[in-house]
């Protein structure tokens, strides 16, 4: 368990960085073999610009990684922090980690982007996407992604949990973030066995409808227990999922410049 731990706590940049391609790649594959949807898809206007935003959000990345290395330094000084509380094995004390990393910073800082009206107007960038797949992963308004970031940063001074947990928990949502938003459809007993514990492909969808109540629905990236727990959890009739948002121009999912102006705009459309 240690070797495995110092793996993640010495992960070069490099690796991180295939890790995101590697799952990217997959996906693609995946979605070539077994789409959800067809038409409008795989276009390089859509591809390039949710691109732009992943290259924005890995920038930000950085930074926020150089500002956790003194979180956890801190953490660790003053022993603040749930696990810096609690003995039990290495493994449970890892899990505890990624169950409140998923909490508050996925569930958490989900809902409050939706529910919050200044922080809905820089998601609704993710959601303007009419054509959902595997690119849309990462595709967040700068400020979008800073909000995500500090809750992250709080994530893990509530915990108190070393680096390689943080890191190892940061490799789960990159696959789970990806393998959630990609154009894929599940063999059904699948789907269904999965979503007792995590987030699906299908589940997900949902979550991705153009109008309220779906859109406000389905908040979880990896475990799906949140959603039942809160009683955010819907399903339905996945040829009934249309993309995109009431109140914006779907004719401009595309364009970065409108895209990027999205949260500024006293009308959306």
């Amino acid at each position: 368990m240690h070797a495995f731990l110092a793996f993640f706590e010495g992960m070069p940049s490099w690796q991180k960085l295939s890790w995101i391609v590697a799952c990217m790649s997959l996906n693609f594959i995946i979605e070539g073999i077994r789409p959800m949807f067809t038409g409008g898809f795989r276009s390089w206007q859509h591809t390039r610009t949710n691109l732009v935003f992943l290259s924005t959000t890995m920038l930000i990345n950085v930074v926020f990684g150089l500002l956790t290395v003194g979180v956890f330094a801190w953490g660790t000084e003053v022993q603040l922090g749930v696990l810096h509380w609690m003995t039990a094995p290495t493994w449970v004390e890892l899990l505890v980690a990624v169950v409140v990393f998923d909490f508050i910073a996925q569930f958490g800082v989900h809902w409050c982007l939706h529910n919050v009206p200044v922080l809905w107007r820089l998601h609704m960038v993710h959601h303007s996407d009419t054509h959902v797949d595997v690119t849309t992963g990462t595709r967040h308004h700068p400020i979008d992604f800073v909000v995500r970031e500090v809750f992250a940063v709080a994530a893990v001074v509530v915990t108190g949990a070393p680096v390689a947990f943080y890191v190892f928990y940061r490799i789960l949502t990159v696959f789970f973030t990806y393998m959630t938003h990609a154009n894929v459809t599940l063999p059904r007993g699948l789907e269904r066995a999965l979503g007792l514990v995590f987030v699906t492909p299908r589940m997900h969808k949902f979550h991705h409808h153009f109008e309220a109540p779906w859109t406000d629905r389905n908040y979880g990236n990896m475990l799906s227990i949140w959603d039942r727990l809160f009683g955010t959890m819907v399903d339905g009739e996945v040829k009934d999922i249309r993309y995109g948002l009431d109140v914006t121009d779907a004719n401009r999912g595309d364009d970065l410049g409108y895209q990027m102006t999205l949260p500024f705009r006293r009308k959306s459309s």
